[in-house]
This record gives structure tokens, sequence and C-alpha cells, in this order.
């Protein structure tokens, strides 16, 4: 892609319009980040999506908070701009919650700076990529006078808990949120500081599984030889999911399960090996089934569906022995899903197999779930994408054709009929959803110039 001299030039403007209003938006995120939005216990959301909408009024846009099913929808508009395209910003103001507090170098709420870092829960995840966006379309604004395109931004309250209720939303306002191009909710580097562009994400089926075997505790020398233990009957039912060859066992669970395509191995084949900061970073001497590295390893991880036990519930965990004997156990399991796999239909196939393997007593309680999606990395957009990163960070892009994580992106590519591609602030030890969650600041600024570059590139498209 050539770039002509006075799109660079002004952009060497828009650079240095970033980096003069720099402490404004780190204040900016230290607002942000103060007002808790823990999505999980239903902390702040309202307050939170008011604040939100609030910002957005101050930097010119009109801005509604819209009720869904649970946690509002902030959107905002710069409003039409004729004969221009029209981009959206994908994020979400909830965040995880901070626990276990007593890890936390600093206050969770409270922007704290650390040389180059800045620490605070949300403010990689989402709450810091939001103000990047923000940035951007500021210092754009403010080189050339106004927006060159039309800017909207969807800004959602339960991405933490797998966006229910946004699906439905899209459905109901497919005008509104109409667009010809989607800023996704994160970017990153990756270990190398080489920035990633990120085309599709998995999906997720997320569950509770509980077993109840009498209506109290029980003594276990009284009952341990008469009632069955609860905490057993749900080991022994977790068991028959998955083997110890990591295969899940689930009748149907893979026929739907699209493969990689030999252009997906191509790109993956392209990414940098980063294998041994992976195992650095998580304290862990090797891989799943004997995988080193190379293609094979980076297949796995993100075009193999997956079965997690997330937490198990049950009995007397406390200090000391309690000789008890659980009347009740519980357990948190999310499967990963690839194309073309859909949470709706996972529910049942584990029901069945539960079932069939002796376990009808077993309760299964669907939690959430989002389908996977990915977008076309030859759409023109895309590849203005890949170009600006470039530029921006002096390193060609890496091309992720899947990941790991899930998102409510399948309505935005299949309902919106969106071109999805990412930019922001993150870097792999950003520490998302756990304690000292971080981000950098040349990171920040960099994640704000990329977005600009896109907002003014694409508003020509």
């Amino acid at each position: 892609m050539t770039i002509n001299t006075n799109t660079r030039a002004v952009e060497a403007q828009i650079d240095a319009r970033i980096e003069a209003r720099l402490e404004y938006w780190i204040e900016q995120l230290g607002r942000l980040c103060a007002q808790p939005s823990i999505s999980a216990q239903r902390l702040g959301i309202d307050d939170c999506a008011a604040l939100v909408a609030t910002m957005l009024r101050e930097e010119g846009y009109v801005a509604e908070v819209l009720p869904t099913g649970g946690s509002p929808i902030v959107y905002g508009d710069s409003g039409p701009r004729e004969g221009a395209p029209t981009l959206l910003f994908y994020n979400h103001y909830d965040v995880q919650p901070p626990e276990p507090l007593e890890l936390w170098n600093s206050p969770p709420f409270t922007l704290t700076r650390a040389g180059d870092h800045l620490y605070a829960r949300g403010v990689s995840d989402d709450k810091g990529q939001l103000i990047t966006r923000m940035a951007a379309a500021a210092a754009v604004r403010d080189v050339l006078g106004e927006l060159p395109c039309r800017v909207k931004f969807f800004v959602e309250g339960e991405e933490e808990i797998g966006s229910p209720n946004i699906p439905p939303a899209i459905d109901a306002h497919k005008e509104r949120f109409a667009a010809d191009g989607c800023i996704w909710e994160f970017g990153s580097v990756d270990y190398t500081s080489r920035p990633t562009q990120t085309l599709g994400m998995r999906g997720l089926a997320y569950f509770e599984l509980s077993a109840q075997t009498a209506s109290q505790d029980c003594h276990s020398g009284l009952g341990g030889s008469l009632i069955a233990n609860a905490a057993w009957r749900l080991v022994w039912a977790l068991s028959t999911i998955k083997g110890v060859d990591e295969r899940i066992r689930i009748p149907g669970f893979y026929d739907k399960a699209k493969p990689a395509t030999a252009r997906d191995l191509a790109y993956l084949a392209e990414l940098p090996d980063q294998s041994e900061a992976f195992k650095a970073s998580y304290g862990v001497a090797g891989f799943l089934k004997g995988m080193t590295s190379g293609t094979e390893l980076r297949r796995a991880a993100v075009f193999e569906p997956t079965a997690t036990i997330n937490g198990l519930t049950s009995g007397y965990q406390g200090p000391g022995a309690k000789t008890v004997l659980p009347a009740r156990a519980s357990a948190k399991l999310d499967f990963r899903l690839v194309p073309d796999q859909s949470p709706e239909e996972i529910g049942p196939l584990l029901r069945a197999h539960l079932d069939a393997e002796g376990f009808p007593d077993v309760e299964v309680r669907y939690l959430a779930g989002v389908k996977p999606a990915r977008t076309d990395p030859d759409h023109p957009f895309v590849q203005l994408s890949i170009h600006a990163a470039e530029d921006v960070y002096g390193k060609p892009a890496s091309v992720e054709p899947l990941i790991g994580g899930s998102g409510p992106l399948h309505p935005f590519i299949h309902v919106l009929g969106l071109p999805v591609v990412t930019s922001g602030c993150g870097y792999p030890e950003s520490r998302v959803h756990a304690p000292n969650e971080n981000i950098r600041v040349p990171d920040f600024i960099n994640g704000i110039r990329h977005s600009a570059r896109i907002l003014y590139r694409f508003a020509s498209m």
C-alpha cells in the first residue's frame, strides 16, 4: 500500500497532537478506571455506563444509554457525514472482579503509575482500549478541524459474562449500529513488540454442573458407607467428559468443528515462535501432549476445541480437618469452540452424554455462550489496518487467523456484515483478569496512533 506525501504529513501532525495531549488522556483513563464496573456482581454497572456516555458527550458525540435485558449499551455517534463511510468502535466498560485483593501492589480502582507502567483493574481490558479510540478520534478531529468520516461507539457492559444481550440488541437496532468497518475491543503487541492483527475468535459455551445427594452434609463416619458423596459423584461425572489424551468424549462434539485450512496454517507458520516466553510467563515446563513449538502448537492453541474446569466447590476446604460428607458439589466448566460449532448445540450433547454415562442426576445449567466468528483477511479494510500497524510500530504485523479467546464477534460480522480489525494498547504481560493488570505507556501511545491512522485512511477508502 502506497501512502502519499500529504498523508504522511497529516499523520505526523496527528502523532504530534497525540503526544501533546497524552497526559490528558491518561487522566481520562484514570477517571474511567476509578469507577468500578464488575458485571459478574452487577457492581457499578449503571454508574459506569453513565460515565462513558458523559465522556463521549464531552468529546462532542451524541450519546445514549440503551437498555437491554441486562447491562446497558452506551451508543455514541458523531453524526452523519455525507459521502463518507462509517467507522464503528466496539468496546466494553465492564471488568473482571479484582480479587484476590491481597495480591495487588496498588488499589485496583486507582490508576497507579510506576515508571512506564499504568496499573488498575480494566486498564487493559477494556477501558484503556476504549480511551485509545477516543483519543485517536480526538487527535484526527483536532488536526483536520472535523472528523473525516462518521464515527460510532458501541460500548457494552456484559462482555466479561459472555455478552448474553448483545445479539438481540443488534437484531433490534441494526440501522443504528450500521457501519462500513469495525475496530474490535482489543489490540496488542507480542513478546517482541510486534503488532498483532486478529481476524477471528473462538466461541464459548459456559456451564455449571452440580450434584445434590442429600438434604444436608453428613458426618463422614456416620454416612460414608451409606450416603452418596456429592463431591465424588460430580468428579466421576466430570471425568467422563474428557480423557487423559485431552480428547473430549462427548459424542457428536466434533461433528461441526471445522479444521484449519491450508491458508490458516500458512498464517500460523508466519507467526513468531513465542513458546519459550509463554512458558516463562506461566511458569510451566512444557505443553500438553508433548508439543514443543512450531505450526502444530499454534494450530492446537486456537483450532482445537477445549473443555476446561474453571472451578470446583464442595465440602470443607478450611484450615485443619472436618470429617464431613458433602451433600452438594458444583463445578464451572467452559468449552472453547471453533468454526462452525455453536454453543446452543453443546448443552444438549452434554446432557445426553451424562445421561448415557449414568449421571442423569447431575444438573447441567447453561450460563453463557458466544459463537465463533472470523473476518475475511483479504478485505481492503483488513489490509489497511495491517499496513497502518507496520507504519506505527516499524514492524510487520503478525496476522492471527483465529485466537483462543472469545467475544461477541459473530453478530458484528454475520448480522451487521462488518469487516473487523484490531488495534490497541495490550501486551503479553498485561495481566488481564489477574491482580496488577497493567499497560505500558509506549503501547498506549502506539495504540492511539494505530487507531488514528486507521480512522484517517479509512475515510478515503
